[in-house]
């Protein structure tokens, strides 16, 4: 039997699944039966691939170049003796490796969650008795009865349905209830045509019906997508992989360096102790100490700044991926769409009426598109077109906490809503004509009927598909109140027209009954009176439209993928201006549906993939195929999402957003980002703040670098020339620790700089350091050599102890680094030009080093722990000539490479 669950079930008939499956559609399986097939089949919930434990994702924090860097820093100090800055270092290893580790365990949930949504309850019926039991016993061939409210426990083939729709929104991306029913879907049908199935997680949002159980756990579509989560790669964002590319090339050069400066040595005859310490300073120098406690700083106050903004990253790398997308793939309902069915036009009494505002808030109002037209409140058809959306409605709109929520149907919720913007009350209307009597909505009729006593007498409005009520309408209501025959082609003309906008169209009409009978079918079935047509669509929000045209001001495409229909898509699509610069969505710029990307190859869907904005009826695994296609072109790719099925794709992507509010726990756990306003324009907010970030962590290394190679081109010389080292390894750890955190963390507060938004996405292969930056970190380096060793070499030759020289040495480098802080703050701008003030933490940092200097030069225990001694006036004015000249001389290099950056 399990490669029977492998068939295309929505296709065939209802009698030939109960028969392959073995199973009695009345009476359901026995007793031994589904313990037997409970044996076979296993529960029926999702199980994941096996996860690592807990002592393992903390071991592989450590797995990381730059943290092998630290440890090796720790162990050289630690021999050397030096036990507290041995446990400095180690301890910043440990700090780092637990802030992996904790973002990280919340990662694992995401299978969890998925599970979770398949522990409920279900009616079932077995040996014909109906039972209630836990959905991890139903087995396939299990005979459910699904309800309104009941969330489907199994992946479902139905046999009957009466009125029954699901909510598939998490599942398929579909912004409004499918209908349900037992006649066979096409062979070729997408997941989200299949109207003869009822998948495992959606909800039953109306009527009732009944089906076998076809499959069960991870065979489920559920189960499917859990597989695609467990099998999306785990990409690495671009700051890893760069960051792990650059430490990687630091650790060969650092060691190639040391190992080359302890083979000359050795050629020269030195001692071998001198120049193995020498060979140990020389690595020591090297090795940027600060350098991953300050990413991880930078990342965590860019956490700090987007959850302000209502952007809560899960993963500390995603800040920076942000600042370098280049493409946002995002789903459309309840992402860029309010997910609240909304009336926008209104044609009645031969006019047509705009209608304002979105969502179920009743603030908007009705006015006429041409001049000339009946105002809204003499024209009467219109206000009876308004009185039949209210009056044949079961829907409900609850508001609470700023929050407007819907019972029932949200097309009935969207007539409501236009009907009180009229300015018309349900509690007034249903007063003055009370509902007597109702004809239910059927898939097969496609209409509803509510039948009224108003005025002593009865009244029948309709409302449903359009095509079919102007079948049953031989009249017309005009402005005025008069009647005139229905035009029908007219109207379907009318009804085009609003469809082609990707309006969901729906006819409403009214007819007096005679009394003493009871609603029938018959009784509508001719001779009805035509009020109007309301078309209604789930609109763009107004910020995502503004936020999507800074995107693409922004050198960031967008691009709609949905489950929704390709005339619905392609109208939101143009809504939000989708498609760009020089194409015009529907023409030029394609919408491309799920059924073309199903028959394309791999090859074929990378070829179009960039070209088109809004792909439409994609299945969970046809947007993962698409994000990957993107990513094939180097594509820094975002995807934003809020369902189950949009989890795969959340995972693969470089950088995955939820929806915190409408959002699945599915969709979270696989994502690296979550917006907890469900506002797709928090992203831009989001992507301005990861550039500023990368920007940041930039500058810090620009700043950073030049003290780690200077202090190795001042040992290197040294051991080159067989002279005294002007610095010591203990007094290099002292420069390189304190400085980081002192001066280079200040640049982690830098304000972002004006007009960040308006650049180009860094190109995904393009270097941290490019050849400007590369540049200017050799100049420093050569000025820190200069000034260092050539001040360690004047006090010597003046007759000053070696302690002494040392002290300047180590001091020079301190008070260049200290001006070089405000060079770096901007590679374009000078610090005249930005304000010293304006990241007041810069002077603070500088103050704060410049009394940690002094303590190091003139503390008695400073000089006994680092073998430093006392300066004079004239000696401090060296000093700070030389941090000043190095100011100088990088504004002016600015000046020289001004049109490179």
């Amino acid at each position: 039997m399990e490669s029977l669950l492998e068939k295309h079930w929505y296709h065939m008939p209802a009698e030939e699944v109960a028969d392959l499956l073995d199973t009695d559609p009345e009476k359901g399986l026995d007793q031994f039966e589904s313990e037997r097939r409970l044996k076979n089949f296993g529960p029926n919930v999702i199980s994941g691939k096996k996860q690592a434990t807990a002592l393992q994702r903390l071991l592989l924090q450590f797995h990381q170049p730059l943290v092998y860097i630290l440890i090796v820093a720790g162990i050289i100090t630690a021999a050397l003796g030096e036990w507290v800055d041995s446990s400095v270092i180690l301890a910043v290893v440990l700090v780092n490796a637990l802030v992996g580790f904790f973002q990280e365990s919340k990662a694992v949930k995401a299978l969890n969650s998925l599970a979770a949504s398949m522990h409920v309850e279900a009616t079932v019926i077995r040996a014909g008795e109906t039972l209630r039991l836990d959905a991890a016993d139903i087995v396939p061939g299990d005979i459910i009865i699904l309800r309104s409210g009941d969330k489907v426990p199994a992946d479902v083939r139905i046999v009957r349905g009466k009125e029954l729709r699901v909510d598939e929104s998490t599942l398929t991306g579909e912004s409004v209830p499918v209908e349900k029913n037992g006649t066979p879907a096409d062979h070729d049908a997408v997941l989200a045509d299949r109207t003869s199935m009822a998948f495992a997680g959606t909800l039953v949002s109306y009527g009732q019906g009944y089906g076998i159980v076809v499959a069960t756990g991870n065979k489920t579509e559920i189960g499917r997508i859990s597989g695609m989560i467990d099998a999306a790669e785990e990409l690495d964002t671009p700051l890893t992989r760069k960051i792990t590319r650059f430490s990687h090339i630091l650790l060969v050069a650092i060691l190639a360096l040391a190992g080359a400066s302890f083979a000359l040595g050795m050629m020269r005859a030195q001692p071998v102790t001198e120049t193995f310490m020498a060979a140990v300073a020389l690595a020591v120098g090297a090795i940027p100490e600060g350098l991953p406690a300050a990413v991880t700083i930078i990342l965590a106050l860019g956490v700090s700044r987007m959850a302000e903004k209502k952007a809560i990253i899960r993963k500390l790398p995603a800040v920076e991926t942000l600042g370098g997308t280049t493409v946002i793939c995002s789903d459309k309902t309840g992402t860029l769409t309010e997910n609240q069915m909304t009336v926008q036009e209104i044609h009645s009494g031969d006019s047509f009426y705009d209608v304002t505002g979105t969502g179920y808030s009743s603030q908007g109002e009705l006015a006429s598109r041409e001049a000339g037209s009946m105002p809204v409140t003499e024209n009467t058809a219109l206000r009876e077109c308004l009185r039949a959306g209210m009056l044949c409605n079961d829907a409900v709109i609850r508001h609470s906490d700023d929050q407007y929520t819907v019972e029932g149907d949200p097309t009935e919720a969207a007539l409501l809503v236009s009907a009180l913007k009229y300015g018309l009350s349900r509690k007034d209307e249903n007063a003055n004509a009370p509902r007597k009597d109702e004809l239910p909505f059927e898939s097969e009729m496609q209409y509803m009927v509510t039948l009224h006593r108003e005025d002593d007498r009865n009244v029948a409005y309709m409302k449903g598909a359009a095509e079919k009520i102007f079948d049953y309408c031989s009249k017309v209501m005009n402005a005025d109140g008069t009647l005139s025959d229905i035009d029908r082609k007219h109207m379907v003309a009318i009804q085009h027209e609003l469809a082609s906008k990707g309006l969901r169209v729906l006819a409403l009409a009214r007819k007096e009954l005679p009394d003493g009978k009871e609603l029938g079918h018959e009784d509508v079935a001719e001779g009805m009176i035509l009020l109007g047509v309301q078309g209604m669509i789930d609109p763009p929000r107004e910020e995502a439209k503004r936020a999507v045209g800074t995107c693409l001001r922004a050198g960031i495409r967008v691009k709609m993928i949905t489950g929704d229909h390709a005339v619905t898509a392609e109208a939101i699509g143009m809504m939000l201006g989708l498609g760009g610069d020089g194409c015009t969505l529907g023409r030029d710029c394609p919408v491309l549906t799920g059924k073309e990307i199903g028959e394309m190859t791999d090859r074929q869907l990378r070829e179009r993939v960039q070209g088109v904005p809004v792909f439409a009826r994609v299945s969970p695994e046809q947007k993962l195929r698409l994000v990957m296609a993107l990513q094939s072109h180097g594509e820094v790719c975002a995807m934003t999402g809020d369902g189950v099925n949009d989890a795969p794709a959340l995972k693969q992507a470089d950088i995955g957003i939820a929806m915190g509010i409408s959002g699945t726990e599915a969709a979270k756990e696989a994502a690296d980002m979550v917006l907890t306003d469900d506002n797709f324009s928090t992203i831009e907010a989001a992507v301005e703040e990861g550039r500023g970030v990368f920007a940041n962590l930039v500058k810090f290394i620009a700043w950073t670098l030049p003290t780690n190679a200077g202090e190795g081109l001042v040992i290197l010389t040294a051991i080159l020339f067989g002279a005294t080292l002007p610095i010591l390894p203990l007094q290099i750890l002292w420069i390189n620790m304190t400085t980081a955190g002192c001066l280079g963390m200040m640049l982690a507060f830098e304000p972002k700089e004006p007009g960040i938004m308006e650049r180009t996405p860094r190109r995904p292969d393009r270097p941290i350091l490019d050849k400007v930056i590369l540049s200017r970190i050799a100049l420093v380096s050569v000025l820190l050599l200069i000034a260092a060793f050539g001040l360690f070499k004047w006090e010597l030759l003046g007759g000053a102890s070696v302690e002494k020289a040392r002290t300047m040495a180590v001091n020079v480098f301190v008070a260049v680094e200290a001006f070089y802080l405000f060079n770096s703050r901007s590679f374009r701008s000078s610090p005249f030009t930005l304000g010293f003030m304006s990241n007041p933490w810069v002077p603070a940092g500088f103050g704060i080093m410049a009394v940690l200097q002094l303590l190091y030069t003139y503390a008695p225990f400073m000089q006994n722990i680092f073998q430093s001694a006392p300066l004079d006036f004239l000696d401090w004015l060296k000093i700070i000539g030389c941090g000043i000249i190095a100011f100088l001389l990088v504004e002016a290099d600015k000046k020289r490479v001004e049109s490179d950056i």
